[in-house]
């Protein structure tokens, strides 16, 4: 067995990120995605260029998440979006 990888499907509004995923199982019913959270799943390698297809076409993409996800918390902390913790 290969080592899955994590992926976080990011779209437009939660519509569409549920969209990615029934559209995921329509065309793809023997693959089945190991949800983690509403947006993270972990999925075989070589499904990547698959579920990036599907997204596209439910208006929405695939990120790889890193491999440790504390880290990408700990950056998030040091370099916030802008409007995100400030006080305006």
């Amino acid at each position: 067995m290969t080592t899955r990888i994590r992926v976080e499907i990011s779209g437009r509004d939660a519509f569409w990120q549920k969209a990615v995923l029934v559209e995921w199982e329509h065309q793809f019913p023997t693959r089945t995605l190991m949800l983690e959270t509403d947006k993270s799943c972990l999925i075989e390698p070589e499904w990547l260029e698959d579920l990036r297809r599907v997204a596209s076409q439910c208006f929405s993409k695939v990120i790889v998440a890193p491999k440790d996800p504390s880290r990408r918390l700990w950056f998030r902390r040091l370099l916030p979006r802008s409007g995100e913790g400030s006080d305006k």
